[in-house]
Order: C-alpha cells, then sequence, then structure tokens
C-alpha cells in the first residue's frame, strides 16, 4: 500500500473514467460470487476474490499485453516513462507533471521524460511560426 505521502488525486480523461466504472461493476459481480471468500483489501485491482494481484501473475500479463499490442518488451515501471514522455509532448507545465507523475523535484523528468522525434519536431515547427511566418 502507498503511505499518505503516495497518494494524490488527479484528473482523469472521461474514457479512463468510464473504463473503471466498468471495472468496478465487474469487480462488485466477482465479490458478490467469492461471497465470504472475498477479501477486502481497499484494492481497485485484485485477483477475483479480492487479494493482491500476484506479482509474477501481472507481469506475464503484462508481457502478453505488450505482445499484444505489438510493443517490444518492457518493465512495467518503464510505463512510468512512457506516461512522462506522452505528458511532456502534450506540453504540460512542469508543475503539473510534478503532481501527476508524484515527484518532489523538477528534477525527476530528467530521469523519466524523454525527448521524442516529435517533440523536437514540434519545436521546430514552432520555431518556424515564431520567426518566419507573415501572420
Amino acid at each position: 500500500m502507498k503511505s499518505k505521502a503516495g497518494r494524490r488525486t488527479i484528473g482523469l480523461p472521461d474514457q479512463l473514467h468510464d473504463m473503471l466504472l466498468r471495472h468496478r461493476e465487474r469487480q462488485e459481480t466477482e465479490r458478490q460470487h467469492a461471497g465470504s471468500e472475498w477479501h477486502d483489501s481497499g484494492r481497485i485491482f485484485t485477483q477475483p476474490n479480492g487479494k493482491a494481484l500476484d506479482p509474477r501473475r501481472d507481469y506475464a500479463e503484462w508481457k502478453e499485453l505488450l505482445t499484444e499490442a505489438g510493443v517490444p518488451e518492457a518493465r512495467l515501471h518503464d510505463a512510468r516513462h512512457t506516461a512522462a514522455t506522452v505528458l511532456l509532448i502534450l506540453g504540460v507545465p512542469d508543475r503539473a507533471v510534478m503532481e501527476i507523475m508524484g515527484w518532489s523535484s523538477v528534477t525527476m523528468k530528467h530521469r523519466y521524460m524523454h525527448v521524442t522525434d516529435t517533440v523536437r519536431h514540434d519545436v521546430a515547427e514552432q520555431l518556424n511560426r515564431y520567426f518566419w511566418d507573415d501572420n
């Protein structure tokens, strides 16, 4: 479980919010099916009996998802790097990125955010517009 310092409130895209609501409905069905065998762990993602996920099985499922998506094998933690990089691509302000990612220092962005070709292209386009557009 996360400490109080590790808990934070973030905004969710509508689609993700809807997915989580549907997940909660499925989990409620699992809770009813499990009856007295249900373990109320307070977690969002659990085994069908409410217990914490098995890390080995979770990792195996993660690898299956990567294969199905056709992306290279990566650690689950690498998804944090991807999330931070997406926030960079979207131009999210540093303070907001720090809140979302749970960073106490802006220096963490150097570890997690990776400049992509898309970012480089967008910077070049911004410079083109700034210096050479007649508008």
